[in-house]
């Protein structure tokens, strides 16, 4: 595989890189041995290393030079945020680069979130100020997952969530409050101007709940039109059967536009966004979808050695060897909102190159890097991981532009026609009267003027996934396994 042959060749000349950290003695200390493992992994991989200058190839003169550093940062947590370069937690906005490099103390949870499985009572929120607060919060809901609690319960979409367990949301309490596994979230009114507690309530329960993201697939015949409409939430690489499946069903029914909603789409798997762009498309097989850059001394090593490891192509297979089902189209409606990041605007960016990306919605994250997880073993991977703990890492290790070299989008992709989600009128998902679809549906039939909110001002301040750290990240897939040791 393309990513096993990649880890492998860059894991061969590791010593080297090690070599002025070895003179005499290797041992590292129990104690500090979460802290050798961020440091290394961070100095090979971390997009920025060569910023940081704590993780320079000659800061320290050996093993024992190294080691005295790790006793002197004995929390890893913080540990891995004083080596990232301009956190965002550190840093106003407009001013942090690094905004999502996380660390898991317990790499069973970061594999959950990363594979759409969590402990979750299935409401997906975004979070809004409350009146003209700056501090007080409401949860609006977006949508209820299938077979989890709350779809037995009487919430919805475009239900106004005021408080939670009778307290008031405020952006001081809110991560404790929706952290816990079970809590009741209490209703309120909104009257364009004021949110109103109403007295109603429900008592939600989280469970372990594994989401597929192919959340609704739909055929809506407009006169000559037959538009397939798809909403996706997640690029999680197990699910692709279902994806490809989705495709097959529109192709099936010989849609001729197709509208791809991606609004609450957070990102997921390089691989599988780019399986995605080959069923929308087909016709640009083993073609470049996008190209990664990583740091100066990955990149110089892959330029050296196999240049054709950084490019990710147009594929007619998915996993096991399965015939994707493409679409072949020249033109995609993509529906997008402050939510939409990482490889969904991925998918975006490598498409347009290609064929016409119209963008319906609101500006997108602006999340153009991606990530690897890094295991506590001498090759990084999970095989041989310390049995003394279970921290893992999620780094930013590479940027990634598409085939024209464009990349640079970190203040979000602009819609061709803005039109921001409006909490008093969400409409139904799927639905051909939901605002943003029926927008696409208009811009395809060309029924008149198209609508647009560019004065609108609410907007998200935050939404359950990003809570979840890595609900926005684009990573590259599992690391292969049997490396040899660094030496």
């Amino acid at each position: 595989m393309k990513n096993s042959f990649k880890f492998l060749m860059l894991l061969a000349f590791c010593g080297l890189l090690f070599a002025s950290c070895e003179k005499d003695d290797n041992e590292v200390p129990q104690s500090i041995e979460v802290n050798n493992f961020i440091w290394k992994g961070l100095n090979l991989y971390y997009l920025w290393q060569a910023d940081v200058p704590n993780l320079s190839d000659y800061r320290f003169a050996d093993q024992q030079d190294l080691n005295g550093f790790l006793y002197g940062n004995p929390d890893p947590v913080n540990f891995f945020q004083s080596l990232l370069y301009k956190p965002a937690p550190q840093f106003p906005a407009g001013e942090a680069v690094d905004r999502f490099s996380v660390i898991f103390s317990n790499y069973n949870d970061l594999e959950g979130i990363l594979s759409g499985t969590t402990k979750n009572n299935g409401v997906d929120l975004a979070l809004y100020f409350k009146d003209d607060s700056e501090f007080e919060i409401v949860g609006v809901v977006r949508y209820i997952l299938p077979n989890s609690d709350a779809s037995n319960k009487d919430i919805h979409r475009g239900d106004l969530i005021y408080g939670i367990n009778g307290d008031q949301l405020n952006l001081d309490n809110y991560r404790d409050l929706l952290a816990a596994d079970t809590y009741t979230v209490n209703f309120a009114n909104y009257d364009g101007g004021n949110f109103t507690p109403n007295g109603e309530s429900v008592s939600l329960t989280k469970t372990v709940l594994s989401e597929n993201p192919v959340y609704l697939t739909s055929v809506i015949n407009e006169g000559s039109h037959k538009i397939g409409y798809l909403m996706y939430n997640g690029f999680y690489p197990n699910y692709e059967a279902q994806l490809n499946e989705a495709f097959g069903q529109l192709k099936a029914q010989g849609i001729t536009e197709l509208v791809l909603d991606l609004r609450y789409n957070g990102g997921g798997s390089i691989l599988t966004a780019s399986r995605l762009a080959s069923m929308v498309t087909g016709q640009f097989n083993g073609q470049v979808f996008a190209k990664e850059q990583w740091n100066a001394k990955v990149e110089a090593y892959y330029q050296a050695n196999d240049p054709g490891t950084l490019y990710n192509l147009f594929t007619d297979k998915i996993s096991d060897n399965v015939t994707i089902n493409s679409l072949n189209l020249s033109k995609v409606y993509v529906l997008t909102t402050r939510a939409t990041a990482s490889a969904s605007e991925l998918v975006i960016n490598g498409l347009e190159p290609y064929i016409d990306v119209i963008q319906i919605g609101d500006k997108t994250i602006g999340k153009n890097v991606g990530s690897i997880t890094l295991y506590d073993s001498p090759s990084f991977s999970k095989a041989g991981a310390s049995a003394n703990h279970r921290f893992a890492m999620q780094p930013l290790v590479l940027k990634i532009v598409n085939k024209d070299g464009f990349g640079d989008y970190i203040n979000g992709l602009e819609p061709d026609n803005l039109l921001q989600e409006n909490i008093q009128n969400l409409g139904i998902l799927g639905n051909a009267n939901e605002p943003l679809l029926d927008a696409a549906i208009t811009r395809i039939v060309g029924g008149g003027r198209m609508p647009q909110n560019p004065q609108k001002t609410q907007r998200p301040i935050r939404d359950s996934r990003l809570i979840q750290q890595v609900k926005t990240g684009m990573y590259l897939d599992e690391l292969p396994k049997g490396f040899s040791n660094i030496k």
